[in-house]
């Protein structure tokens, strides 16, 4: 069934949005005017938002272009590409499907997946359960793949992506390591349970009934016209893209309906909102304590911050090329802020917490008196002990294994081999690690990995490895400027060349 959009809301919801005494003039005048300037510093084409208190939407504006090409000016209801807001919108037609009984988060991702299984790199490894996907402690790799619409490549069937992509990379529950391809995963389990498209379930079991009208997975029938278009830095139309992980990154939705949106994750039984979740089951996908992630810092879709100036919020942001978006939730203020972008800019991020500061003077003194953390000098790595010396072992692609060989050096030199490669220096990140305070060793090398998807377009190779066991396990990606990091699973054990 086609859904039309109401357009007759569309003109009231294009001008300012005010309840008399819960956001006045005074506290608006500055916020436009840091919202002018971040547009003139960023040259990104619009910026919508929207902010909503004790059940009422107290502003939603928007301002600069939907489409520069088209001279279609942004208004609250114009639709932006999500990035990773996408994924507490996917996890909640997740469970959706959990308090109906037909999926069981604790039980093993894999039960739901059909033909298309998570491959498990160690012999009577414990498996990954829903609930370690939906909080990114599965054990899954760095993974993410755009398809632009001016490229010949196209999405393949999840089953080939999970062939190809889909192992653990560490035992569930031990790192944390986010990952968009567990909610491609997710998605896909959505779409198995239910024996519906996730294109369809989402619009009819979580759009529809939370009249979200300008939402929708993609740009849905009838709504072209209202979707931003995505800019590059040089203020260029990106050409429109997809992925093979569209329940991480492909939902659509503008500040009105995503601030709303945000009010039903706050429990305000809006009266043109079904409740299509229980008050219980809202509270338990932002409860921390429940999560399988061993920094308890990210639950079921949401990322958790339990003292940020002051408040604990519940959030998620998102960017990718011409993207620039984030909802952040103050559960105890019963606050719901959205800042929405066509275009990629850290300046974004730091409008929610101005419209933050306005509504909560603690929040805003506790801003203020925020000193900048000092940058720090580079330091040169120094590998522990334990590591030094040569690791022999394979990098276990989808095409089959490489033989990988790396050397720790007592200086810091890190020299890595693919077989049938030049050896390289692998630059390590910061203090060696970066994704999980576990891992001994990760960095960049300009090492070229080994497969035809790889080999597409010119990449490094991003490299997480961890000690255990007399182990160095981990990954390899190939990350290119196109977006797509396609890992492989690398497994070593120390002794000679």
């Amino acid at each position: 069934m086609k859904h039309r959009p109401r357009l007759g809301i569309t003109l009231a919801l294009a001008a300012t949005i005010v309840p008399a005494g819960l956001f006045g003039a005074d506290e608006l005048a500055p916020l436009k005017a840091r919202i002018l300037d971040a547009l003139k510093e960023t040259g990104v084409a619009s910026i919508s938002v929207a902010a909503a208190r004790d059940g009422r939407i107290v502003w939603e504006e928007a301002f600069g272009w939907a489409d520069r090409e088209r001279m279609i000016k942004a208004t609250p209801n114009t639709m932006y590409s999500l990035a990773s807001v996408s994924k507490p919108v996917t996890a909640t037609g997740l469970m959706v499907l959990a308090e109906r009984k037909l999926v069981d988060i604790d039980k093993p991702v894999d039960e739901y997946l059909g033909g298309g299984k998570i491959t498990h790199t160690e012999k009577g490894g414990r498996p990954a359960t829903v609930r370690n996907v939906l909080n990114h402690s599965a054990g899954l790799p760095l993974h993410y793949q755009f398809f632009y619409a001016d490229e010949p490549e196209k999405r393949p069937p999840m089953e080939e992506t999970l062939r190809r992509y889909g192992f653990l990379a560490w035992p569930p529950g031990e790192v944390y390591l986010y990952s968009n391809l567990g909610y491609g995963i997710t998605d896909h389990v959505i779409s198995r349970v239910s024996g519906r498209d996730y294109v369809d379930f989402m619009r009819t079991e979580v759009f529809l009934p939370l009249d979200m009208t300008r939402t929708s997975v993609g740009i849905g029938p009838g709504l072209a016209d209202f979707a931003a278009q995505r800019y590059d830095g040089d203020q260029k139309p990106i050409p429109f893209y997809e992925f093979d992980h569209p329940g991480a990154s492909a939902v659509y939705s503008s500040a009105h309906d995503l601030v709303r949106f945000g009010m039903f994750h706050l429990k305000d039984h809006l009266a043109e909102q079904k409740a299509i979740l229980k008050d219980g089951t809202i509270e338990g996908m932002q409860d921390e304590a429940a999560s399988t992630a061993p920094e308890k810092n990210y639950a079921i879709g949401w990322g958790i911050e339990k003292n940020e100036n002051g408040y604990r919020t519940v959030s998620h942001n998102g960017g990718m090329p011409g993207v620039s978006t984030e909802l952040k939730l103050v559960p105890s203020e019963n606050i719901a802020v959205c800042v929405l972008a066509n275009g990629s800019h850290d300046r974004i991020y730091s409008l929610s917490e101005d419209i933050l500061a306005a509504l909560l003077p603690k929040y805003d003194k506790a801003l203020k008196a925020r000193t900048k953390p000092e940058e720090k000098k580079p330091v040169k790595y120094v590998p522990p002990a334990e590591l030094l010396g040569t690791w022999s072992g394979r990098l276990r692609t989808y095409e089959g294994d490489t033989p990988l060989t790396v050397v720790f050096e007592p200086d810091g030199d890190i020299h890595l081999k693919l077989e049938g490669g030049m050896e390289t220096l692998l630059n390590p990140l910061p203090n060696g690690m970066s994704v999980d305070k576990r891992i001994l060793v990760a960095g960049v090398t300009p090492a070229q990995i080994p497969t035809a998807d790889a080999a597409k377009h010119p990449h490094n190779a991003w490299i997480a490895l961890r000690l255990e066991a007399g182990r160095l396990t981990g990954f390899a990606a190939a990350m290119n400027g196109r977006w797509s990091a396609l890992s492989s699973y690398a497994v070593l054990k120390k002794g000679e060349r």
